[in-house]
């Protein structure tokens, strides 16, 4: 199998240059912040994680998903990714939501078919992709 089509988990990380406000479908209203987004998000349909990543790298396209509405407005700075056919993104937001400096942006962010508070989240700073700290975090070591 084309590794690039099986399923897994990953996070965007978003870089955001402006302030003010972004609609965000029925959710409500975005308030922009420079820094850092990360989305978590899963890819368990056809095409896998390619295909998945694939969209959020186009800019224009039609808006689905919450994370559609951002991605307007924002640069993709890193994608961290993992393969597997659980899903653990449930897991990953969570442990994102406790790393020095997360902050919930809006509420219900891309999580609207779960019980999670959220699955963005903003940082000032980026937090290190590798760094022992963060890859533990997440349980990615």
């Amino acid at each position: 199998m084309n590794p690039a089509a099986r399923p897994g988990i990953y996070v965007l990380w978003l870089r955001c240059t402006t302030e003010g406000e972004r609609p965000i479908g029925r959710l409500g209203t975005l308030v922009l912040q420079p820094g850092y987004y990360a989305y978590v998000g899963s890819a368990f349909g056809p095409g896998g994680l390619g295909a998945r990543i694939r969209r959020h790298l186009r800019k224009s396209k039609p808006l689905h998903w919450h994370i559609d509405h951002l991605r307007r407005v924002t640069d993709i700075e890193a994608i961290w990714y993992a393969h597997g056919s659980r899903s653990l993104e449930h897991r990953w937001a969570a442990r994102l939501s406790r790393l020095p400096g997360a902050r919930i942006p809006l509420p219900g962010f891309g999580s609207s078919d779960c019980r999670c508070a959220t699955h963005l989240f903003h940082f000032e700073k980026m937090p290190q992709p590798f760094g022992e700290a963060v890859l533990r975090h997440l349980g990615l070591e």
